[in-house]
């Protein structure tokens, strides 16, 4: 019997969600910091609610056991309906927005959580990442999947931790952790075009390996891949020295790597800068995260139209955010110092959103379906404890599904 909400305790908040963008005395872009808010009205069921039921009702059912209540770390929903989540123990799987789950683990696995890498790509089509414990940086396990997780094949791969990446059913990259010291990090890169059965390694900056390149420094933390399609992906990270960028680009399927050029402002050029994300939403538009950390922390965010050729920053930029989603081209949700940030035209202007829940620390991630349909992950430090709540209306109004 599926699992209905705990509660509905739905505050309706309308917050301006167009103000401009104002300039500071040195003329820099800053935030508004006046909201213009109605008094909430409450109904005992919005309209949302009630259509999210209706559809969720309909769901059928999937082929695998029910798990009443899961402690999700981490969740990645494909659509409003469909999406996967990981716990300590188990990979669950849902198709009615997050109200009921299946455990959907692998036989062979007992444990998950954090030492498990995932990507799903689908709702059928998923792959995790298991490091073999006796040789984490060069040998792991593989799971895949075709059906939602009711069977897996799994294979040895020589690699064990990492950015796994699928670009579609049968192509894949994978950047490959090989140790950390001293502000610097050793990655492979490998390719795969069989769905991840083989792999082929196409660089490797270790100085221990024959072969080594140095066109991707040692030097830096790298803490992301993305690829736009077999040829073109980007690594990035941090490099602690001021004033520099840590993205590198490569157009010739990972075997060499150059620097990505950002035109940074003044202030940019003498602080520490990290490169959070990079996110193609099309061929050619795609939108890369840069934090700027000096004496006051801010997030700027740069658009690319060319498919990477060249960046520009938005006019706007933001204060320090812990978690950001990228929707589309125009759309994207941000949340930092309890309230969310969201904009509808490439970051040109923000809207200051405070939620009805106070998240404050304790939202350890989002993932929004739309600009509308979005999940949080609350975690309770004191008592380990995950929760999963839900918004309808874009982060204004949020009711749990998971207390």
């Amino acid at each position: 019997m599926k699992k209905l909400f705990p509660f509905f305790i739905l505050i309706l908040l309308t917050a301006a969600c167009n103000a401009p963008v104002t300039q500071n005395a040195d003329g820099a872009n800053a935030l508004p910091t006046e909201l213009v808010t109605e008094s909430p009205a409450v109904t005992p069921l919005p309209t949302e609610v009630q259509t999210f039921l209706a559809t969720t009702a309909s769901a059928a059912p999937i082929d695998a056991p029910l798990v009443e209540s899961p402690a999700i770390m981490r969740i990645d929903m494909l659509d409003a309906l469909n999406g996967w989540g990981i716990t300590e123990t188990q990979i669950v799987r849902t198709n009615d927005g997050g109200v009921t789950w299946y455990n959907v683990t692998p036989p062979e696995l007992t444990e998950v959580g954090y030492s498990v890498k995932e990507e799903f790509i689908s709702p059928l089509r998923g792959w995790l990442l298991m490091a073999d414990p006796n040789d984490p940086y060069n040998h792991g396990v593989l799971y895949q999947t075709a059906d939602g997780g009711i069977t897996w094949t799994s294979s040895a791969v020589p690699f064990g931790d990492g950015d796994l990446s699928f670009l579609d059913t049968n192509n894949g990259w994978m950047m490959a952790g090989l140790g950390v010291g001293a502000g610097s990090m050793a990655v492979a890169v490998f390719q795969t075009t069989d769905g991840g059965v083989t792999w082929e390694r196409t660089f490797i900056n270790d100085p221990n390996v024959e072969g080594a390149d140095t066109s991707l420094p040692l030097s830096g933390l790298k803490g992301g891949l993305t690829p736009l399609n077999q040829k073109t992906a980007w690594i990035y990270g941090v490099v602690y020295a001021s004033g520099s960028v840590y993205a590198f680009r490569t157009d010739d399927g990972g075997q060499t790597w150059s620097p990505v050029q950002l035109p940074l402002a003044e202030e940019a050029k003498s602080a520490d800068l990290l490169v959070e994300k990079i996110q193609f939403t099309s061929a050619t538009q795609g939108a890369l995260i840069l934090k700027v950390m000096s004496s006051k922390t801010s997030t700027v965010i740069y658009q690319t139209n060319d498919g990477g050729q060249t960046w520009q920053p938005a006019s706007a930029t933001l204060p320090e955010t812990d978690r950001f989603e990228i929707i589309s081209a125009q759309e994207m949700i941000a949340y930092g110092a309890d309230q969310f940030y969201v904009t509808k035209d490439a970051s040109a202007t923000w809207s200051i959103l405070p939620p009805d829940v106070v998240f404050g620390e304790s939202l350890s991630a989002i993932d929004f379906a739309s600009l509308s349909v979005g999940w949080a992950i609350a975690y309770d430090s004191t008592n380990n404890h995950y929760s999963l709540y839900k918004t309808e209306d874009g982060g204004a109004t949020w009711f749990g599904i998971i207390p």
